[in-house]
């Protein structure tokens, strides 16, 4: 067994500690949904006053409330149409607000140019998941593009604890939009395939 995969398996087990310690509570798991909301929140507030670190600390804070909601409804059999619905709304409301945190941090040093990338970031993050929301209403399938939310995440917590968000904005601001496009792409193509499979299956009328 190699370290990072007794890494990966001793963290594993913890999870599953603390989603039976949670289970036999008896929390609902929207009630984790929205206490991941509110931390998010807090660490928005970190990041509105310039303490990255600290703020990216409270998003990996955040994160574990974002894995265990998900395990604790399997785990309980709560698992339900609107569970998804609720996390998924609530989780663009935590992008959303640490990104405003971001915005309004560059907007308090006047460094209005960055207040403009954020929000181009904060454009491509909702995008990405509107795209793949819309696609899937024409396609069976549209998890193409790298830019998802947990690679979202993961950089900026990265630009966070590096006290480095300048660059990590620039790689979400680029690769969040080309991730839309390739979804865009990706739709139009599969569609036309659709379309054109229809056409040939209908058979010909004979006059």
């Amino acid at each position: 067994m190699t370290i990072t995969s007794a890494i990966g398996k001793g963290c594993g087990k913890i999870l599953d500690g603390i989603v039976y310690v949670i289970s036999v509570s008896g929390v609902n798991p929207n009630v984790l949904t929205f206490i991941g909301l509110l931390i998010n929140a807090w660490a928005a507030y970190l990041f509105a006053v310039g303490k990255f670190v600290p703020g990216g600390l409270v998003v990996i804070f955040a994160g574990l409330f974002d894995m265990l909601d998900g395990r604790v409804a399997r785990g309980t059999n709560q698992v339900t149409r609107f569970g998804g619905f609720f996390d998924s709304v609530l989780d663009r409301y935590s992008d959303l607000g640490v990104l405003i945190g971001i915005q309004v941090y560059y907007a308090s040093i006047s460094r209005y140019f960055y207040v403009v990338l954020t929000a181009i970031v904060m454009l491509g993050s909702v995008m990405v998941s509107y795209t793949r929301a819309r696609a899937e209403n024409t396609i069976p399938n549209c998890k193409v593009g790298f830019m998802e939310r947990p690679e979202r995440v993961v950089l900026v917590i990265l630009g966070a604890l590096a006290n480095r968000m300048a660059p990590a904005l620039w790689v979400l601001a680029v690769l969040s939009n080309v991730t839309v496009i390739h979804r865009m792409v990706y739709t139009y193509q599969e569609a036309k395939r659709l379309e054109d499979a229809q056409l040939r299956s209908v058979p010909e009328h004979k006059f």
